[in-house]
């Protein structure tokens, strides 16, 4: 970095010093205290001209850098407008205020697709069809294979092509092309899609784990539809999770402009290479504030080329629900603050049960590396290969131990019976099983309901008032006791309705959630 000096200050103490400058007579006279201090003061101010022309060479190679960057990766992103047919509505001119439930209170997190995700008001009745265009961005991605010699595959974000029955893909030099989808992963929410364009130039995925904080970063895609953007800014913070976005969480934070379109574009480093996914943003207004989060390539790289392979992703279990441990909890265990995650329940024949997990072991470290936090944990474990051996370190009852267990691999089933479940029914909640620990936390008994961990902004649950930390007692008049009854009991909801009873601390409502 370079260190600016100005010669103002410089100037004005040569001339306040000068005794025998030469008069038009040339005579030599002391300048006056008063002339010498009118000339310091004139030369603090900041004219232009007065700035050192190293520090101008340096902005200037800077800038330089920025656009260099900008035109080499700029031909790889690509401009995503989807159409979906919808149900319009017709709203009865009452709009209820809603609380999201996000860590950042009053704010709301936005996903910035456009005007598609925004939710309706309650109080709305059906009326004709309508057909809803969204836009959103992508770039250019070559899998470890390679692509094949007569299309090229396309990454973005999941929820810009969710629900698309056409999907056009706009290229700088102008050209479009029809695209479909190859995969999509909404735990993620990474997705990649494919257009019948060969030789499309591809963006390489930089190693996001070696990203460091206040490192420039450049966001380019398509804000508000206007076609190619690319603005700057730093990394402002790594490794952020549980923000109830997505079920997967690792995210950059940035400062770099990134408004409604942005979705799916690329994160760039000054080496073009992708450091990450441009996915959302806080902000009371729906545009830019300053905080905004991307998927880290590391991420993106795995979930992408499973896509690209099979079509679905594959990911690790143990077989264990968790949780942050809490000073409160900390104290209670003989631990330190955030020294470790607490195994609140281990399900019977997992990993974890044939390795000799119990409840109440403190996890502090996986391969060696310290575990603080619930969420990075989670995605350690989901991108270790099922079948992969892998080893934790647990605090039992005051004494520390080494444990190896066997990877198992998390399907939709055990998803459910385990770590709570997205509903399938796309209503935006996680849930998870009382276990005693929580129970306690939440006051509240053991399969007495089951807990909200997870809440998706602007969502169908969120819209009714459902916050995370909600205890969910009853569906359609039915006592659940397990995040697979909750999970069977909306199955079985008819009419695409579901009555729920919720209890809030000591505070109990029903409510209806319609989809």
């Amino acid at each position: 970095m370079s260190t600016f000096h100005g010669p103002r200050v410089e100037t004005a103490r040569a001339l306040a010093a000068d005794s025998t400058p030469c008069s038009p007579r040339g005579q030599s006279r002391r300048i006056a205290p008063w002339a010498a201090g009118l000339v310091l003061l004139t030369a603090l101010l900041p004219p232009p001209l007065l700035a050192t022309d190293g520090g101008i060479e340096s902005l200037r190679q800077t800038g330089k850098a920025f656009a260099a960057v900008a035109g080499q990766v700029s031909p790889s992103v690509v401009n995503i407008q989807t159409e979906a047919a919808s149900q319009g509505k017709a709203t009865s001119g009452m709009q209820m205020p809603f609380n999201h439930g996000f860590p950042f209170g009053g704010d709301f997190l936005e996903r910035f697709f456009g005007d598609r995700f925004h939710g309706q008001p309650r109080g709305e009745t059906p009326r004709k069809e309508q057909r809803q265009v969204g836009q959103g961005s992508g770039f250019v991605f070559a899998p470890q294979g390679g692509a094949p010699a007569d299309k090229s595959f396309i990454l973005t974000n999941s929820h810009v092509v969710e629900g698309a029955d056409k999907i056009l893909v706009r290229l700088q030099d102008g050209r479009e092309f029809e695209a479909k989808v190859t995969g999509r992963d909404p735990q993620s929410d990474v997705a990649v899609i494919e257009i019948p364009a060969a030789g499309l130039p591809p963006l390489a995925l930089a190693d996001s784990a070696r990203l460091d904080i206040g490192e420039w970063v450049i966001a380019v895609g398509n804000p508000f539809g206007l076609g190619h953007t690319v603005t700057v800014g730093v990394v402002s913070a790594k490794g952020r999770t549980s923000l109830g976005i997505n079920d997967y969480e690792d995210f950059i934070q940035t400062d770099a402009a990134i408004n409604p379109g942005n979705s799916g574009g690329p994160l760039i480093n000054l080496d073009a290479g992708v450091v990450g996914m441009n996915t959302a943003i806080v902000s009371r207004s729906g545009g830019y504030m300053g905080v905004g989060f991307a998927i880290p390539s590391n991420l993106i790289r795995s979930v992408a080329e499973q896509l690209i392979t099979t079509g679905d992703v594959t990911r690790g279990f143990l077989g264990i629900v968790i949780q942050q441990l809490t000073p409160d909890l900390a104290q209670s265990f003989g631990m330190a603050p955030r020294q470790g995650i607490l195994v609140a329940q281990v399900s019977p024949d997992s990993p974890a049960a044939k390795a000799g997990l119990r409840q109440g072991d403190i996890i502090i470290a996986h391969e060696g590396q310290p575990v603080t936090d619930v969420g990075a944990f989670r995605n350690r474990i989901a991108l270790t290969p099922p079948g992969q051996v892998t080893r934790i370190t647990l605090v039992r009852e005051g004494k520390e131990q080494e444990v190896s267990l066997t990877v198992g691999t998390l399907t939709k089933d055990v998803l459910a019976a385990t770590e709570g479940t997205q509903d399938a029914t796309g209503l935006g909640l996680s849930v998870q099983t009382l276990t005693p620990q929580l129970a306690e936390q939440f006051q509240a008994q053991p399969g007495e309901g089951v807990v909200v961990t997870a809440v998706k902004p602007d969502s169908i649950a969120a819209r009714v008032g459902i916050e995370t930390g909600t205890v969910i007692l009853q569906v359609n008049q039915q006592p659940v006791t397990s995040a697979a009854d909750f999970k069977k009991a909306l199955d079985q909801s008819t009419g695409k309705r579901a009555l729920l009873l919720l209890r809030k601390g000591d505070m109990q409502q029903f409510v209806v959630l319609s989809w």
